[in-house]
């Protein structure tokens, strides 16, 4: 693993103390660590979004759609595809 030093300002560094000192994480590195996985995550995120937004209409977001969508983030049988 690699090492990196940053400069924060006296609040940001208070406000990462305090973070720590709440019980959340244990180190300052902690916490920076899972900023940026959630950042990283966030911006995954965003790209699927916006690739689903770029890609063509494949039907009709109808009841029966929804239902499939719950049923499959259910982990239901109901895994067809509406075209």
């Amino acid at each position: 693993m690699g090492t990196m030093n940053i400069s924060l300002p006296d609040t940001l560094r208070e406000f990462v103390d305090q973070q720590v000192a709440q019980g959340s994480y244990g180190t300052s590195s902690e916490y920076l660590r899972d900023l940026i996985r959630r950042d990283r995550d966030r911006l995954h995120l965003r790209g699927l979004m916006l690739e689903g937004a770029d890609s063509p209409i494949s039907g009709e977001a109808d009841a029966a759609y929804f239902k499939g969508l719950r049923d499959r983030a259910a982990g239901g049988k109901s895994g067809k595809r509406r075209a």
